[in-house]
C-alpha cells in the first residue's frame, strides 16, 4: 500500500488532496474502505440482521481484482485482448456476476426486513441504479 505524507492536521480538502495522489487501483481500494467504515458506523445503531445485510451490501471486489477487471474490459472495448486475456475476463466476469448477485440478494433480504421495495431501498442508502457495457 502506498504512503502519503500528509500534515498532522487535515481539513477536509487537505485529505481530498492526499487522497487525489492515490494510483486508480489504489483509490478503489480506499473508496471501498471507506464505504465499509461508513457501513459499519451506520450499522451499530441498527439491528443485527439489517447491519449484516449493509455491510454485504457496502462490501466491494477486492482492489485488485476490480484493477484487472476494469483493465481487461478496457482492453476489450479498445479489441486488444490476447485470447489467454479473453478467456480470464470470462472468469473475472463470472466472479464478478456471483459477486453482485450476492449483493443484490443481500439488498433484497434489507428491503424486505425494512418492508419497502428494492426501488425505494436504492433511493434510501443512496445506491445508484445499476448500469451495464
Amino acid at each position: 500500500m502506498p504512503t502519503i505524507q500528509v500534515n498532522a492536521q487535515l481539513s477536509q480538502d487537505d485529505l481530498l488532496h492526499a487522497i487525489a495522489q492515490l494510483s486508480t487501483p489504489d483509490l478503489e481500494g480506499f473508496v471501498s474502505s471507506v464505504l465499509a467504515l461508513r457501513a459499519h458506523r451506520k450499522a451499530s445503531n441498527l439491528p443485527r440482521p439489517e447491519a449484516e445485510l449493509l455491510v454485504k451490501i457496502n462490501r466491494g471486489l477486492a482492489p485488485e481484482v476490480q484493477a484487472r477487471y476494469d483493465a481487461l474490459l478496457a482492453r476489450r472495448r479498445a479489441e486488444n485482448l490476447t485470447p489467454e486475456e479473453y478467456h480470464e475476463l470470462l472468469q473475472l466476469t463470472h466472479q464478478v456476476e456471483q459477486f453482485e448477485g450476492q449483493r443484490v440478494t443481500a439488498l433484497a433480504e434489507l428491503a424486505q426486513l425494512r418492508q419497502t421495495s428494492l426501488t425505494q431501498l436504492l433511493k434510501d442508502l443512496q445506491i445508484p441504479s445499476p448500469h451495464h457495457d
